[in-house]
């Protein structure tokens, strides 16, 4: 299998801890895995001698390596990055995104097999003059696509799982009654089954949450659910997906971790990831559905307040590197 490749993202946070903390864990489990860490040399090497005399295990050939060793850096960059990086500087929000744009086009051509991102600091971009919503609506913008769904998926000390898709990402909340269309909701239906489908589930039961209290209680809190979420699950269905809804949002993940069903299909960002942190806080991942390559992302941000201090834990990064290699396995 080709390598994955994993975009270490802002280098002001954690990104670069848990990338090689997760490689240095999964390596040894698996040594004939293959990772490309993305992202500035020197930073990545200072960062590896420090966690290695600190007594954590580190991934061979993280220096340099040729193409069959299990882990090596690929800069893209012409400068390296200051070796002091402040919280939320220009200099490595802007450098993240070569990181992304690098490790995307090497999916796209293929090099590599999939794709991991650590996080970027979107209001750090932003004040640097980037326009910038998100790492997945970068990412399809740069596949040239539209359309694509966030999945937010993670399991309970239980092994309990919840999967959420959202029909709406990163918008003012204000805004996303405006947001919704029968045609976006009826897309994150079909993302859902389908992520069922290469999860290798069973059965592919989808769940859609209503945007109002009590699914819009007939019309009577809200006229979302009758005018835009129904005709959706009904075209879904009569596609084939097994689906129901639109159902209660205060009681809908209850079912579903419960096994009802297998995905929900939330409204907007808060609706699916309060709950998925609930249940997956240290191990959630973020999928990325519609996208031609495959790409997952630990479902945490920068946490500049503990870069630098080897505390980062990469339980969620390392969740999102094995979601990626299942993905990029044989199937």
């Amino acid at each position: 299998m080709l390598p994955i490749a994993i975009s270490c993202g802002d280098h002001a946070g954690i990104g670069p801890e848990v990338a090689l903390k997760a490689v240095g864990a999964l390596t040894r489990h698996s040594p004939s895995a293959r990772y490309v860490l993305i992202g500035d040399r020197a930073l990545l090497e200072t960062t590896s001698r420090r966690l290695a005399a600190a007594g954590m295990e580190m991934p061979e050939g993280s220096e340099a390596g040729d193409a069959e060793a299990p882990c090596r850096i690929l800069d893209p960059r012409r400068e390296a990055l200051s070796a002091t990086l402040r919280a939320g500087n220009a200099e490595s929000a802007v450098a993240a995104l070569d990181y992304l744009r690098r490790g995307a086009l090497g999916c796209l051509n293929a090099e590599f097999s999939a794709l991991v991102t650590a996080p970027v600091s979107k209001e750090a971009i932003l004040r640097a003059g980037v326009e910038f919503v998100g790492q997945t609506e970068y990412l399809a913008a740069l596949a040239g696509v539209s359309g694509v769904t966030m999945m937010l998926l993670g399991d309970d000390p239980g092994g309990r799982w919840l999967r959420v898709a959202l029909a709406t990402t990163h918008l003012p909340l204000r805004q996303v009654a405006s947001a919704l269309t029968r045609a976006g909701v009826e897309r994150a239906i079909h993302h859902a089954a389908e992520a069922c489908r290469k999860l290798r589930l069973p059965r592919a039961r989808v769940a859609v949450a209503g945007l109002n209290p009590h699914a819009g209680e007939g019309g009577m809190l809200g006229e979302e659910e009758g005018t835009v979420i129904r005709p959706a699950v009904e075209m879904a269905r009569a596609g084939g997906v097994e689906v129901e809804g639109p159902l209660a949002g205060d009681t809908v993940f209850r079912e579903a971790i419960e096994g009802r069903y297998d995905a929900v299909v939330a409204m907007y960002h808060d609706q699916g990831l309060a709950p998925l942190k609930l249940v997956a806080f240290e191990t959630g991942v973020n999928w990325s559905l519609g996208l031609p390559l495959i790409r997952t992302s630990p479902d945490h941000g920068t946490a500049f307040d503990i870069a630098g201090r080897g505390v980062a834990n990469p339980a969620s990064m390392i969740s999102a590197m094995r979601l990626a290699a299942m993905l990029a396995g044989p199937k």
